[in-house]
């Protein structure tokens, strides 16, 4: 495997930063410029660290080039503007019935995979309805997926109140699962991966808090998860999931239809200090 290391030596300053923060300890300064040991590169974990620590930007690797990177140069969000992000969002179950730009949605996409994952594995895939008129015909599916199973008595134990959902819909317009969201994500990993789990539920986190940030909503939807895994699970081969992935979250997401003016005041968080 060739990782396609390269250092531009007019850049290059003989720093070490790229070898010392180099998780695999696979990059060397012996001689002068940095290169890969004998061996190494069967090792690259493929994180980039090299190239994002340079600080000429004289490394690339993987075919990457550090001018095609968004500089830092501390232009972070503040620590107060992070505060207000995390304890302002809310748990949105009301949306406008209409469909977000397609630059907005591959945007929130594409900043979401950048979230980390066990070992660098890389493997979550997010399947996403990006048009309202899709979602409309699979929430109608869907529901018809389980009044079958309800209908046949086989509904799982804890899960029979879905029954009640296929009445709500039918007969008031009311969408108990997905709550009139125009748009929905799926995180899902493969179940082989080191923590497929917790890639894609970290992966749904930077999703919402990205969303919440451009003045959209989202819903951990619980009742989406379990209708898809638990109930009709014949959808994740027609959502077109790997057949090989765990679903580990499903998110409606879309233009909120209620504003909220303030955050709520929970109890001090439960703390364990080690001493």
């Amino acid at each position: 495997m060739t990782i396609d290391f390269h250092v531009d030596p007019t850049l290059c300053v003989k720093c070490g930063q790229c070898a010392k923060d180099c998780p695999s300890n696979i990059i060397s300064l012996e001689g002068g410029l940095p290169f890969i040991k004998s061996g190494g590169e069967d090792q690259c974990i493929r994180c980039q660290h090299c190239l994002a620590v340079c600080p000429t930007g004289a490394v690339s690797i993987l075919g990457k080039r550090p001018s095609d990177s968004l500089p830092l140069n501390g232009e972070l969000p503040s620590p107060d503007a992070m505060e207000l992000l995390i304890k302002g969002r809310r748990s949105v179950r009301k949306y406008v019935d209409e469909n977000l730009p397609p630059e907005t949605i591959r945007r929130l996409l594409e900043v979401a995979w950048h979230a980390p994952t066990g070992c660098n594995a890389r493997g979550v895939v997010l399947t996403v309805v990006d048009d309202r008129n899709v979602m409309a015909k699979l929430r109608t599916e869907l529901v018809d997926a389980i009044a079958a199973v309800a209908g046949a008595g086989k509904l799982p134990r804890d899960l029979e109140f879905f029954a009640s959902f296929v009445g709500l819909w039918r007969e008031k317009k009311i969408d108990a699962i997905f709550r009139g969201a125009p748009h929905m994500v799926i995180s899902s990993a493969p179940a082989d991966a080191p923590t497929p789990g917790q890639d894609t539920i970290i992966a749904l986190s930077y999703f919402e808090l990205f969303a919440r940030s451009l003045g959209l909503g989202t819903l951990w939807c619980g009742l989406a998860k379990w209708a898809f895994t638990d109930i009709a699970p014949e959808f994740k081969s027609r959502l077109g999931i790997p057949a090989n992935h765990q679903i580990g979250y499903v998110m409606p997401f879309g233009k909120p239809a209620v504003t909220y003016h303030r955050t709520v005041q929970h109890v001090p968080a439960s703390v364990n200090y080690i001493t």
